[in-house]
C-alpha cells in the first residue's frame, strides 16, 4: 500500500479542530462566460467572513467545468486570491477531484501544482465500479494529494457505499478527512461507525455534507464500542453548499457551536430552533420539494440578490430555479432575516468587486 500524501501541520490541525468550508460557487455572465471578478469577488467574501476554507471545483461549482475547459481556471484564481489575502491563519484549499482513474489523477496532479491541501474525490458518475475499484481510485490520488472523500447523496449522482468499503476508506494512508453528504441518517451513521471501527480513526476528520441537518450534525458526539471498548467520534466541521450563502451568519453559528461542544456544555433550546430553521432555509435553497433540481441556482439567486453575482446563470441552461423556488426563498428571506448577512456583504462588496481589491481577510 502507498504511504499516501500528508498535509501540513497547520492545515492537519485546522482540518481537525473545525472550521466552515463553502463550497464555492461559479460566477458567469450573461453569456454563460466565466465572470472573472465576481470569481474572484466570491473568494475575498468567503475569507473576509471567517470562512476556514473554501472547496472549489466541486458540485455547487457545476461539475461541467471540466466539459468547458474551466477546471484549471477556477482552481487558479481561487488559489491566487487566497495567495494574495495573506492570511495569517491557517486557510484549507480543497479541489474537487472526480472521473475515473486518468481524469482523477490528472486532476489531482492539477490541484498539487496550484497548491491545493486537499483533494475532494467524488464518484460522481462511477456507478459501475466496485467498491474495490473505488478504493484502488483513491489509493492512487492519494500518492499525489492528501484525499477528503465525498458520500454524495444519489439525487445528484452519488451512490450508496457501504460500512466495508468506508472502513477501508479510512484506513488508506493520505485520507486526511470525508465529508459526508449522503442526506441520510443510516448511511451517515454507517461513515461515522467505520471511521470509529478503522485502525487510522484519529487521523480521519469527519465533515458534514448534510445541508439538511447541519446543526444537529454538528452538536452530535457518536460513541461506538470497538474491540470492547467505547469509541467517540465528533464531525468536526461541515464542507457544504448551504455555506456558500450567508457565510458570516454561519461562521459566527459554528463558533457558538464549537464551544458549546469542545466544552461540553448542555445544547441550549434555540440552537436546536435555528437547526429546523436552517433546514427549512436550505429546503428553500436546494429545492428538496423537486428533487434538487435547482439547487446550484438557488444558491446562485440569493448571491444575486446580495449583488455578488450578476445573475443565477448556469453553465447548463436547463439548470434553472423550479416552479416555485422563489416564492418559496421570498419565503425564508422573510422569515429568518436573523440568518441572512446581507448587512455584511453590502458593506464590503465593493471592495471585494474592485480588480485593485486584495483583501486581507479580516472583512475590513
Amino acid at each position: 500500500m502507498n504511504s499516501g500524501k500528508e498535509c501540513r501541520p497547520e492545515i492537519k490541525n485546522a482540518l481537525h479542530e473545525g472550521v466552515v468550508i463553502p463550497a464555492h460557487p461559479l460566477a458567469l455572465n450573461r453569456s454563460r462566460q466565466l465572470d472573472e471578478q465576481r470569481q474572484r469577488a466570491l473568494t475575498r467574501y468567503y475569507m473576509a467572513a471567517g470562512a476556514g476554507g473554501i472547496a472549489v471545483a466541486v458540485h455547487t461549482t457545476q461539475f461541467e467545468i471540466r466539459e468547458h475547459h474551466l477546471l484549471e481556471p477556477v482552481l487558479r484564481l481561487a488559489a491566487e486570491e487566497v495567495e494574495h489575502a495573506g492570511l495569517n491563519r491557517p486557510f484549507i484549499k480543497v479541489a474537487g477531484i472526480c472521473g475515473p482513474d486518468d481524469q482523477a489523477l490528472r486532476e489531482a496532479e492539477l490541484a498539487a501544482g496550484l497548491g491545493y491541501d486537499l483533494g475532494l474525490l467524488s464518484v460522481n458518475g462511477l456507478q459501475e465500479l466496485s467498491e474495490e475499484k473505488l478504493i484502488q481510485r483513491a489509493e492512487k490520488v492519494a500518492e499525489i494529494i492528501p484525499v477528503f472523500g465525498f458520500y454524495l447523496q444519489p439525487s445528484v449522482g452519488g451512490r450508496y457505499l457501504s460500512f466495508d468499503f468506508w472502513k477501508a476508506f479510512a484506513d488508506i494512508p493520505g485520507v486526511m478527512a470525508i465529508k459526508i453528504a449522503p442526506f441520510n441518517r443510516y448511511q451517515t451513521l454507517d461513515v461515522v461507525r467505520a471511521v470509529c471501527h478503522a485502525k487510522r480513526c484519529e487521523e480521519i476528520a469527519l465533515y458534514t455534507g448534510n445541508d439538511d441537518n447541519i446543526v444537529a450534525d454538528l452538536l452530535t458526539t457518536y460513541r461506538f464500542r470497538v474491540n470492547g471498548k467505547w469509541t467517540e467520534k465528533k464531525i468536526a466541521g461541515g464542507l457544504l453548499g448551504h455555506w456558500a450563502v450567508w457565510t458570516k451568519k454561519a461562521v459566527e453559528l459554528f463558533e457558538e457551536i464549537k464551544s458549546i461542544r469542545d466544552n461540553r456544555q448542555p445544547i441550549p433550546p434555540r440552537l436546536l430552533e435555528l437547526a429546523v430553521q436552517i433546514t427549512d432555509c436550505n429546503a428553500a435553497f436546494f429545492d428538496s420539494a423537486n428533487r434538487f433540481a435547482g439547487c446550484i441556482a438557488g444558491i446562485h439567486e440569493v448571491l444575486r440578490r446580495q449583488g455578488l453575482l450578476e445573475g443565477r446563470w448556469c453553465l447548463n441552461p436547463d439548470e434553472v430555479l423550479s416552479p416555485g423556488q422563489l416564492e418559496e426563498i421570498d419565503r425564508v428571506y422573510r422569515e429568518y432575516p436573523h440568518l441572512n448577512d446581507d448587512a455584511f456583504i453590502a458593506r464590503h462588496k465593493e471592495q471585494w468587486l474592485s480588480p485593485r481589491s486584495r483583501n486581507n481577510g479580516s472583512g475590513a
